[in-house]
């Protein structure tokens, strides 16, 4: 199982839009694709900030996913639509989790 932690920073004064956005339009999107988010998080010490954590079989489904989500029609025009007064996100990270040999079992 690979886990990704991701972090979406918006620009000024976006935080609210990106994370509307994210709730009613890319978590629908990610579940049809097949990108499987375990949880969103929010940082009290960033509270304009955005975490969320997904779950893939492989790197392999992972990279498909992501690929998939890219060239998504809905996608594409939801993102366009939303960013008629500029870009929502500033800035994005991502890291890689792999789960350790003694991690508890689910």
């Amino acid at each position: 199982m690979i886990y990704e932690l991701k972090k979406y920073v918006p620009n000024a004064g976006k935080s609210q839009a990106l994370k509307d956005r994210f709730e009613k339009v890319t978590l629908p999107i990610f579940a049809r694709i097949g990108i499987k988010v375990e949880h969103v998080f929010e940082n009290p010490a960033e509270p304009e900030a955005l975490y969320y954590m997904t779950s893939f079989a492989s790197t392999e489904a992972r990279d498909a996913a992501w690929k998939a989500f890219g060239a998504d029609a809905e996608w594409k025009a939801a993102k366009a639509a939303s960013e008629t007064d500029g870009p929502l996100l500033g800035s994005q990270s991502s890291t890689d989790l792999a789960p350790t040999a003694f991690s508890p079992k689910r």
